[in-house]
C-alpha cells in the first residue's frame, strides 16, 4: 500500500497478542490534559469567586463576543422557533419523537425484595433534583445534543433543568445559535446560558452570582450533575469539578470504528469513516478487517472521496492522525478481539452474518448493525442517545440515558422478629471487624446490656437470639 494512502495500516496479523499488547496496539489520540489542567484550573477558580463578570470576560477572551444577556431571554428563545426552517423543525421534532420513545422505555421501576418474614429491602429510583446540560459548538452546531441531553432527562424526571451553550458571534447577536435555541423551545427549556467552555462548567458547579440588574442577585443556582459533550477544556473542567457535582463522564474526541469484510461496500465503509472525521481533527476513525482486498478498496474510496467533500482539510488531518487507521487481522474472530480492545464510541458492523459478531462484542458505547444502520442515524434519528464514552471507556462505561439523571436509592424496611432472626450473627460479625459498637447498636434493640462482653452469650440465648 502507498504512503500517499490516508490512513496508516496497523498489521495484526500473524501475531498472538496478550491483552495489554492488543490494548497497546489500538490507534489513540493524545490528549494533552496535563496542559489543558493548568489553563482550566484558574478558570474554575476565577468563576467560583466572580460570578457573572469573569463569565463575561472570558466570553470576550475566549469568543471575542461581548455577552449582554448571559442568560438567554425567554423571548429570544420563542422568536428561534418562529424563524426556524420548517423542514428542519419536522427533523427536530422527529428526533425528539423517537428519542422520547425510547427514553419512556428506559425508566427503571422500583422493586423489592422478601428476605424473610418482617426483612425487606427495596429499591427506590429518584431523579436528580437539578442538572446543568452542556451543548458544545465550535466547527459545528449540535442542536441534536439538546435533544440527547434533554429528552433522557426529562424523561427520568429531573424538576431543574439549564442549559449551557457558547454564544455565536457570527450568526445572532452574541447570543446562541438560533437552531440550538429553537431546538429548547420545542423541548421546552428556558433556562439557557450564551456561556461555553470551562467557565459553564464552573457555573454550573459553582453557580454565580450576577453582576448587572439583567442578571438578578443570582445568575445561575448551582446544579448536582453535569451533562454533555465538549472539547478537551469542557472535558478537562468536568473532571476537576467531578465530585463537587456529578458528571457523565470525560469525554475524549468522538471515534468510529468498522468492523467490516469482503461482503461490506467499500464506498460506504468510506463515507462513513469520512463522516466521523469531519468532527474534529483529533476525531478517530478506524477500519478493522482480515480483508486487505476491502482494505485497498477502501483507500481508493478514500482517495475519491475526501478531496470533494467540504471540510477536506479536517478530514484529511484526522484520517492521517494516529488515531486513525485500518487494522489488519487474520480473521474475523482476531477482528472482533481487536474491536473489544478499541472500545469504540461508535462502532459499524458490516459483515456478512453481523449478528454473530455483534454476540461477541463486550465493549462499545452503541453498535450500529449492518449496512444500513450509518453512525448518523445515531446522531441524530435513530431514537439512541448520541452522547457515548469514548476514548476507550466503554470497556466500563455507557452512553447517556434515563438512567444517567436518575439514583437508585436501597430503603430498609426490618421489623422486630426480623432484626432479631439475624441479630446475634450481625453482633458475631461486627465483633470480627473490630467494630463491637455495631453490634451493641443491634443487640440493645433485645438485651439491657450489650456492653457486659462476659455474659452477652447467654442474654443473647435469654433473649432468643440463639
Amino acid at each position: 500500500m502507498s504512503e500517499e494512502n490516508y490512513m496508516r495500516i496497523i498489521d495484526l496479523r500473524g501475531r498472538k497478542l496478550s491483552r495489554a499488547e492488543m490494548l497497546e496496539a489500538m490507534p489513540r489520540a493524545e490528549m494533552g490534559t496535563n496542559e489543558a489542567s493548568e489553563l482550566v484550573i484558574p478558570i474554575l477558580e476565577n468563576v467560583k469567586q466572580h460570578g457573572a463578570a469573569a463569565l463575561r470576560d472570558y466570553e470576550e477572551q475566549f469568543d471575542h463576543i461581548h455577552v449582554e444577556n448571559l442568560r438567554v431571554p425567554v423571548e429570544a428563545i420563542q422568536a428561534a422557533v418562529d424563524e426556524l426552517d420548517p423542514e428542519v423543525r419536522e427533523a427536530i421534532e422527529e428526533s425528539v419523537r423517537r428519542a422520547r420513545a425510547v427514553a419512556a422505555s428506559q425508566v427503571p421501576e422500583d422493586f423489592y425484595t422478601d428476605l424473610g418474614d418482617g426483612a425487606r429491602v427495596a429499591e427506590k429510583w429518584i431523579p436528580i433534583q437539578r442538572v446543568g446540560l452542556y451543548v458544545p459548538g465550535g466547527k459545528a452546531v449540535y442542536p441534536s445534543s439538546v435533544i440527547m441531553n434533554v429528552v433522557p432527562a426529562q424523561a427520568a424526571g429531573v424538576e431543574s433543568l439549564a442549559i449551557a451553550t457558547p454564544p455565536s458571534k457570527a450568526t445572532n447577536d452574541g447570543l446562541p445559535d438560533k437552531t440550538i435555541l429553537a431546538t429548547c423551545a420545542i423541548l421546552g427549556v428556558d433556562e439557557v446560558y450564551a456561556v461555553g467552555g470551562a467557565q459553564a462548567v464552573a457555573m454550573f458547579a459553582y453557580g454565580a452570582r450576577g453582576t448587572e440588574p439583567q442578571d438578578g442577585e443570582i445568575l445561575c443556582e448551582p446544579v448536582d450533575k453535569i451533562t454533555g459533550p465538549g472539547n478537551i477544556f469542557v472535558a478537562t473542567a468536568k473532571g476537576l469539578v467531578s465530585g463537587i457535582v456529578g458528571i457523565d463522564a470525560v469525554a475524549g474526541p468522538t471515534e468510529i470504528a468498522i468492523i467490516a469484510d469482503d461482503t461490506a461496500n467499500p464506498g460506504w465503509v468510506a463515507a462513513d469513516l469520512i463522516g466521523q472525521a469531519e468532527h474534529d481533527e483529533l476525531a478517530g476513525s478506524v477500519l478493522i478487517t482480515s480483508s486487505e482486498r476491502l482494505a485497498d478498496a477502501v483507500q481508493q474510496e478514500l482517495d475519491a472521496r475526501v478531496p470533494r467533500t467540504e471540510h477536506a482539510e479536517r478530514v484529511e488531518t484526522s484520517l492521517r492522525g494516529r488515531q486513525s487507521g485500518i487494522i489488519l487481522t487474520d480473521d474475523l474472530a482476531q477482528s472482533i478481539d481487536a474491536a473489544n480492545a478499541y472500545a469504540a464510541e461508535h462502532l459499524e458492523v458490516q459483515t456478512e452474518d453481523p449478528d454473530a459478531v455483534i454476540a461477541r462484542i463486550r465493549n462499545a458505547g452503541a453498535i450500529f448493525r449492518g449496512n444500513y444502520s450509518p453512525v448518523p442515524l445515531g446522531d441524530y434519528m435513530s431514537g439512541s442517545n448520541h452522547v457515548l464514552p469514548t476514548s476507550g471507556t466503554a470497556r466500563f462505561a455507557s452512553g447517556l440515558g434515563v438512567h444517567t439523571f436518575m439514583k437508585p436509592v436501597e430503603i430498609i424496611e426490618y421489623d422486630e422478629p426480623g432484626l432479631k432472626e439475624i441479630a446475634a450473627r450481625i453482633n458475631a460479625f461486627a465483633v470480627s471487624e473490630d467494630l463491637p459498637a455495631h453490634g451493641e447498636s443491634v443487640l440493645s434493640r433485645f438485651i439491657d446490656d450489650p456492653y457486659d462482653k462476659e455474659t452477652i452469650a447467654v442474654r443473647e440465648t435469654e433473649a432468643g437470639l440463639r
